[in-house]
């Protein structure tokens, strides 16, 4: 967490209050609690992308992409790109914070004028697990070619998914999680995506029918835009927040996350298991999903 619909979210929030603005400062607070990996250091990455203008703000797998671009300069050679990796507790707000002692840096942009009323954007990171990297254009384009991250999981069609999960043996559920296989696709929405794909979260990768590759392909789809669409999920630790500052609403919509020992809303029959996989918590309902061997 937070997991793709979650990263979407904010950047589609962040959105109206960066692109098109100049930014006049990268400031950091002062914070006591671990510090965020930064590369290069923060100081270079403040001094780099003073006074230049946000040109787009978009997402790749679980990370938030900034595109800069100098003044008055379009040459692809000229822009520069700040990623953040959220990762677990990482937001982007343009509210109050949860909590100020939280807060790593903000980016503060020149006013547009008197009656300019958009604030500034703050990055907030309770545990500092999230990373902060600057790339040239050439050093950009190597990082999407290097081959840590695979295709989108909205955009993956069903025969490079049926693809991809040939190559192993692994529990499909793991598998899922796998980014060079597909990027974006966290834990809570894989055991959401299993479950209405119908497929046996043990179910090795490559034992997954072809023929149901097209359901499962849509699953993915169907769960991640109706989470974006819901702005995400707020768990019981209240981390996640959209940039207001508020919960996301698509914890009220899992079917199975979550819900061990409840009965299963599709058959009506049998609780929802709870077990554990590669470290982590795996939830479904046994006679719902079909285990494939």
């Amino acid at each position: 967490m937070p997991e793709l619909p979650e990263v979407e979210t904010m950047v589609r929030g962040v959105r109206p209050y960066m692109e098109g603005r100049t930014l006049s400062q990268l400031r950091r607070y002062p914070c006591r609690r671990k510090p965020l990996s930064c590369k290069p250091d923060f100081t270079r990455i403040a001094r780099r992308v003073k006074g230049r203008i946000v040109r787009e703000v978009t997402r790749t797998a679980k990370r938030i992409v900034i595109q800069f671009v100098a003044p008055g300069a379009e040459a692809e050679q000229l822009f520069e790109y700040l990623v953040i990796e959220p990762r677990m507790t990482g937001l982007l707000l343009v509210d109050d914070p949860p909590s100020r002692e939280h807060l790593r840096f903000e980016f503060v942009f020149a006013s547009a004028g008197s009656k300019e009323t958009r604030p500034n954007v703050s990055y907030w990171d309770r545990r500092g697990l999230g990373t902060v990297t600057l790339y040239t254009q050439t050093e950009f384009d190597q990082f999407l070619q290097s081959g840590r991250l695979g295709p989108d999981a909205l955009a993956i069609e069903h025969a490079e998914l049926y693809e991809k999960l040939q190559r192993t043996s692994r529990p499909i559920k793991v598998a899922l999680l796998d980014q060079k296989l597909v990027a974006g696709i966290g834990n809570l929405y894989a055991s959401e995506i299993l479950y209405l794909a119908k497929i046996h979260p043990e179910t090795p990768a490559n034992r997954v029918p072809r023929g149901l590759m097209k359901p499962l392909q849509l699953a993915i789809r169907d769960v991640l835009e109706t989470a974006i669409l819901y702005e995400g999920s707020t768990l019981g630790d209240g981390t996640y927040r959209n940039v207001l500052n508020q919960d996301g609403s698509y914890q009220n919509e899992h079917r199975v996350y979550q819900k061990g020992g409840t009965l299963c809303t599709g058959c009506g029959r049998i609780p929802i298991e709870r077990i554990v996989q590669a470290q982590r918590s795996t939830f479904f309902c046994s006679r719902c999903q079909k285990k494939y061997e």
